[in-house]
C-alpha cells in the first residue's frame, strides 16, 4: 500500500508545470492580431507620440498607474523584460495615467529601482481608453508592423521564461 503522502505528491506532479505557468500570468494572455488605433502620449519632456514612431519594432505596452497595487507589484518584472529583448527590438512603454506626470513617475522609479523603463505619460487617459483597457494594469503586445498580437489583463511575472519566450514570438524578436 503505498502512503497518503507519496500518492497525494506523485498526482500533483503532473500538474506542476501547469501551475507554474498560470502563475506567471501566461495563462491570462489572450492571443488575437487586431489593429492599434491612433493614440497619442507624452514623453518624459512632455513631448507628444504615437505608436508609429516605434514601428518596425515590437511593443510591450503597459498601461499603469503608482496608485495601482497590481501595476507597482509587476514594474520590476518589467523592467527586468525591458532588459532581455532590448536587444531584440523589442520595446517595454510603460504608459503612466499618473496626473502628477514626470515627477510622480520618476520619483516612483527612483524608490523602486527601476532602471531600464522610459518615463512616458497618459495623463488624460485618453491612450487608455482608445485602447480600450478595462482595468489596470493591461498589457499590449503589438508586433513591428503596428498590429496588436495580444493582451493581457492583471499583473504578470514578465520576466519569467515562459512570457518572455511569448512576448519574442508575438512581437517578432
Amino acid at each position: 500500500m503505498v502512503p497518503r503522502r507519496l500518492l497525494a505528491a506523485s498526482l500533483a506532479l503532473p500538474l506542476a508545470p501547469a501551475r507554474a505557468q498560470a502563475a506567471t500570468g501566461l495563462e491570462r494572455l489572450r492571443e488575437e492580431t487586431r489593429p492599434v488605433p491612433t493614440v497619442s502620449f507624452t514623453d518624459a519632456e512632455g513631448k507628444e507620440h504615437g505608436f508609429e514612431a516605434f514601428r518596425g519594432r515590437g511593443l510591450v505596452v503597459n498601461l499603469w498607474a503608482t496608485w495601482c497595487p497590481p501595476c507597482v507589484a509587476e514594474m520590476p518584472a518589467l523592467d527586468r523584460l525591458a532588459r532581455l529583448v532590448e536587444g531584440a527590438g523589442i520595446t517595454v512603454l510603460p504608459l503612466s495615467s499618473d496626473r502628477g506626470g514626470k515627477a510622480q513617475v520618476q520619483g516612483f522609479y527612483e524608490r523602486t529601482g527601476i532602471k531600464t523603463l522610459g518615463i512616458w505619460l497618459d495623463q488624460r487617459g485618453a491612450a487608455t481608453r482608445a485602447l480600450g483597457a478595462r482595468g489596470l494594469p493591461t498589457t499590449l503586445i503589438l508586433d513591428r508592423e503596428g498590429q496588436e498580437r495580444a493582451r493581457l489583463l492583471g499583473e504578470a511575472e514578465w520576466d519569467a521564461a515562459p512570457l518572455v519566450e511569448a512576448v519574442r514570438r508575438l512581437a517578432g524578436g
